[in-house]
C-alpha cells in the first residue's frame, strides 16, 4: 500500500502533466489562430483518483467551433 506522501507526489506528478498539456494545447492552438478562452485544468476532477485530473476544453464561440472543425477537416483530408 502506498503512502499518504507517495500518493501525494503521483498527485503532483498528474497534475504537472496535465498543466503541461494545457500548456501545449494553448500554444498549438494559438498557432493556428485559435483560443479557447476557458482551457484549464478541471479542478473537480484533481480531487479523484485516474483518470484525473482532466484537461477541460471549456467553451467557445461558434466562430472558434467553426475555426476548430475546418482545421479538423483539413488535417483529415491533408493525412487521406
Amino acid at each position: 500500500m502506498k503512502t499518504a506522501t507517495e500518493r501525494h507526489k503521483e498527485a503532483v506528478g498528474r497534475v504537472r502533466a496535465a498543466e503541461d498539456a494545457v500548456a501545449r494545447l494553448r500554444a498549438g492552438f494559438t498557432g493556428v489562430g485559435v483560443k479557447l478562452p476557458s482551457l484549464r485544468i478541471d479542478p473537480v476532477s484533481c480531487a479523484g483518483n485516474e483518470p484525473a485530473p482532466l484537461v477541460d476544453l471549456g467553451r467557445c464561440s461558434i466562430e472558434t467551433a467553426l475555426r476548430l472543425s475546418a482545421l479538423l477537416e483539413a488535417k483529415a483530408a491533408h493525412d487521406s
